[in-house]
């Protein structure tokens, strides 16, 4: 597998592919990682079983990815993988074909956002991108889609419908489970949580497209209804600086954490206000364990979210219907517990990592057999 950054790297993609790869391995598949190297770090380890290459990608940018490139070519030779699985249409993919058209190996590519700024309309929109669009469209056996809105796009961009494969992200639902009232309390008094008061989480890249300063914005009016409100943010990202300049009573930034589960066990409601998403693992994360969603439209969220069914969808941008959805499930806890059993209830059936696995381990076996035959 190739993609741009892996764990210690806090991320949706990072979490969920770390998911995968030990549950593949958990079956009988076994598992590479190639990756950027980032500086303290080794260059080589074993993560849950799989292994985990980090090679040189010196800045600047332009360095970077020739470097990446320069590396994984002769380490997939070394390697010699049944099947090249890479993330992004960024430098994995450009790798995963390097590594079909001078080693024949087979690759698969996974598209992991829609809109001006997901995979293929970047690619449309930058200097030689067509060509990189148009070697990865002819070459690639397989592309794993995990939103409807990501489909549409390859259509429109002329990938061949029958090499699309609809593979949802997925979650480890026992992990990400819901707390007993009374276990719920004592975690938070262990964190040094208020017991009684309601907690909303983001949890996420604090990236410009998360709108995050929307979030902050709109604070202020939820806190001067309801004072005991907090919102904890994790995560961490070029916007920081600027948000924490941002944050107002009630807020707490605590930065990249490498387990968001017991925050999300100790939260009521999940806000995710993003302008562009893919499947967002987050999202999926906090539904599991039992939180109220409040997420924008976009991307695969439509897919997963049934409006006041099991959990409140929002235009993105639209500081008005983030605030008043904020203000709708903090002030009804019967509304909170609803939305968030409900949604709990919609991720296990329909986005459990188990699921997303067997369907890759299914497609990675086709690939193989088809490229030996």
């Amino acid at each position: 597998m190739l993609i741009h950054d892996y764990y210690p790297k806090v991320g949706g993609a990072q979490s969920l592919l770390r998911a995968q790869a030990s549950k593949l391995c958990a079956r009988g598949i076994e598992v590479d990682i190639l990756t950027r190297g980032v500086a303290g770090e080794a260059a080589f380890e074993k993560i849950d079983g799989v292994s985990v290459y980090r090679l040189p990608a010196p800045k600047p940018k332009a360095l970077a990815s020739f470097s990446f490139l320069l590396s994984a070519l002769p380490l997939m030779f070394r390697l010699k993988p049944d099947v090249v699985h890479a993330h992004e249409f960024i430098s994995p993919a450009t790798a995963a074909v390097l590594g079909n058209a001078i080693l024949k190996l087979p690759m698969v590519v996974t598209p992991h956002r829609s809109g001006p700024l997901g995979d293929v309309q970047r690619l449309q929109n930058r200097s030689g991108g067509a060509y990189r669009l148009k070697e990865i469209r002819e070459r690639a056996n397989a592309l794993v889609v995990i939103s409807r809105e990501i489909g549409e796009e390859l259509v429109q961009a002329d990938f061949p419908i029958e090499r699309l494969h609809d593979i949802r992200n997925g979650v480890d639902t026992e992990r990400y489970a819901p707390l007993a009232e009374d276990e719920k309390a004592a975690l938070r008094r262990s964190m040094g949580l208020p017991v009684a008061v309601p907690i909303v989480i983001y949890s996420g890249r604090l990236a410009l497209e998360k709108r995050i300063h929307h979030l902050l914005s709109v604070w202020p009016g939820i806190r001067k209804i309801n004072p005991d409100a907090r919102l904890l943010i994790l995560g961490e990202g070029d916007q920081a600086h600027q948000l924490h300049s941002m944050a107002t009573p009630g807020v707490q930034f605590l930065g990249a954490i490498d387990d968001v589960t017991p925050y999300l066990k100790a939260a009521d409601i999940f806000v995710l206000p993003s302008a562009a998403e893919g499947l967002s693992i987050s999202m999926l994360e906090a539904m599991s364990s039992g939180l109220a969603p409040i997420v924008t439209a976009v991307g695969g969220a439509p897919e997963v979210i049934t409006h006041q069914q099991d959990g409140l969808l929002i235009a993105p941008d639209d500081l008005e219907q983030l605030e008043t959805a904020l203000q709708q499930l903090i002030e009804s806890d019967a509304m909170t517990t609803q939305l968030g059993r409900a949604a709990r209830d919609r991720v296990v059936a329909r986005f459990s990592v188990d699921q997303s696995v067997d369907a890759l381990a299914d497609l990675y076996r086709t690939v193989s057999k088809q490229n030996s035959q």
